[in-house]
């Protein structure tokens, strides 16, 4: 069995049937995320290599708290929306029992994780850590490669067509400009 197969076969729908629960495993989900991803590795990385890249001090605190309040938001706006509209949550095991087409998920397929790259890149540009930059830049490669190989065949043989219309309809990490998706604010049940 390939990584990539073992991946997919981790992914369930949630049994869970309260809202409140839904979001509290999502909250949980979250603090482990941010613990880890947006801290403790980027603080590894760092430190592993500390070499500083040059950057306005005042840009680079502008723009990066501006990234990460609106990655946070993004993030919180998406597991909201998991939460009560999908059915689940972003975990894996506790993965959303229809598909989500509305709020955030109405102009990009990858809300959650373009939010948790977005504060991870902000680390990088708050630091200016050539470390954590790189560190960026492999843990976008690997969520990429994760969407791709993992995350969009499970659903699209979980919701079939309907999530075949979706990816054509709406794009996976940038929102079209100047043009309206045709993604519904509907919801499809998983088959």
């Amino acid at each position: 069995m390939t990584v990539r197969t073992a991946l997919q076969r981790a992914i369930r729908p949630s049994t869970t049937r309260s809202t409140t629960a839904l979001w509290a495993k999502s909250l949980l989900n979250a603090v482990l995320f941010f613990c880890i991803f947006m801290v403790a590795l980027p603080w590894l990385a760092h430190h592993l290599l500390p070499l500083q890249l040059p950057f306005p001090r005042a840009v680079r605190v502008w723009l990066a708290g501006g990234m990460a309040a609106a990655g946070i938001a993004s993030w919180g706006a998406c597991l909201d929306t998991f939460s009560r509209h999908g059915r689940g949550t972003p975990l894996p095991a506790d993965a959303p029992r229809e598909l989500v087409r509305r709020g955030l998920f109405r102009y990009v397929r990858n809300p959650i994780m373009a939010g948790e790259l977005l504060v991870i890149w902000a680390v990088a540009l708050f630091l200016t850590s050539l470390g954590v930059a790189l560190y960026a830049a492999a843990i976008s490669i690997l969520a990429h490669w994760m969407v791709v190989h993992v995350e969009e065949p499970e659903l699209r043989r979980r919701f079939g067509e309907s999530y075949t219309e979706y990816c054509r309809d709406t794009p996976r990490w940038l929102p079209r400009l100047g043009r309206r998706n045709r993604a519904t604010n509907g919801r499809v049940r998983a088959s």
